[in-house]
């Protein structure tokens, strides 16, 4: 079976080529992003294989579809960027990789809490200079500390389970609650609850219609003031607008993002030698008290095996017509 891989890194090439040797798949690997301008290079292959900035619109479906690809293999949890309705119609199966490393994101999240509150990220540079003064690198003891997550599927279990280890108060907002949630210790409660009693909010739902900006003006100004918020999920969970807002009105004293709405044009490429564009993006970075890193919560090595490993074996299950277990539907 030949598989065409968009988006494609270094990374990308050296774990799936290594998970491929169990099956034999015909791999070609390409830099661009998927789009309608790049789709007609699928001809003659049944499997694409995308990730979470490549465009799946109607479109771009329509003209898979036209190639003859039967198969859409996302290398990511997140499909809010395949219309699935138009794929459905189509007869094009999409699947994904649900679960790659919890850890991975949770950890991260961990790192861009106490980066921020620490500072180290600024104390490494001072130190470089020679400047070993303190003033401005005050944080606070976490143990003790009321954090939210608005979101607990694995990642958001993960994230607590950590964070009790710390000694912190968990609140937690989902849709369903877990059965593991009392065993950790959450305080399973209502997003006004959450957002008015958590010293820090950290994200880890995914992106639907009802998420789509759930951090707006009107839920940050029920947050305590001088609040720590964190994304480690989906960029348009934020509106960006908004939180540039709270910063200059210092009703969010931190910010922590991972994801960013306009991502797509920025993350997973080297611009060090170009003029960044977008200047809501160089707004929220101008500020001292943000940290943003580009979307590399899942990047290490035990993730990057586990996505190259389940992708293949979705592709494989296609191939022999089994049961699609990680298939995704139009709701």
């Amino acid at each position: 079976m030949k598989i065409l891989f968009f988006s494609s890194k270094a990374y990308d090439v050296q774990f799936f080529n290594a998970a491929n040797e169990k099956y034999g798949y015909e791999l070609k690997f390409l830099e661009v992003p998927l789009n309608i301008s790049t789709a007609m290079l699928a001809q003659g292959y049944e499997v694409v294989c995308m990730f979470v900035n490549d465009v799946v619109s109607a479109d771009v479906l329509q003209e898979l579809a036209q190639q003859g690809v039967k198969l859409l293999a996302l290398r990511c949890a997140g499909c809010n960027n395949v219309d699935l309705k138009t794929a459905a119609e189509l007869g094009i199966k999409v699947v994904r990789v649900p679960a790659y490393s919890p850890y991975s994101v949770a950890e991260h999240t961990i790192a861009l809490i106490l980066t921020l509150n620490r500072k180290t990220h600024r104390a490494y540079n001072r130190v470089k200079e020679g400047n070993f003064a303190l003033n401005g690198l005050m944080g606070f003891d976490l143990h003790g500390k009321t954090v939210g997550l608005i979101g607990l599927g694995k990642i958001g279990l993960c994230t607590a389970r950590i964070l009790k280890g710390f000694g912190c108060k968990v609140l937690g907002y989902d849709i369903y609650e877990p059965t593991e949630a009392g065993t950790i210790g959450i305080e399973f409660t209502d997003l006004d609850t959450l957002y008015a009693d958590s010293d820090i909010v950290s994200l880890h739902c995914p992106l639907t219609p009802q998420t789509y900006h759930i951090i707006n003006e009107d839920t940050i100004f029920k947050m305590k003031k001088g609040v720590m918020l964190i994304n480690t999920s989906r960029g348009a969970l934020i509106d960006t607008q908004a939180v540039i807002e709270g910063l200059k009105k210092e009703q969010i004293s931190y910010l922590g993002l991972d994801v960013y709405e306009e991502e797509a044009h920025l993350f997973f490429e080297d611009l060090s030698s170009k003029v960044i564009q977008d200047d809501v993006f160089m707004h929220v970075l101008s500020f001292n008290n943000v940290l943003i890193t580009g979307h590399q919560a899942f990047f290490t090595s035990n993730a990057l095996q586990n996505i190259a490993d389940i992708t293949l074996q979705n592709i494989h299950a296609f191939e022999q017509q089994y049961v699609l277990e990680n298939e995704v539907k139009a709701s």
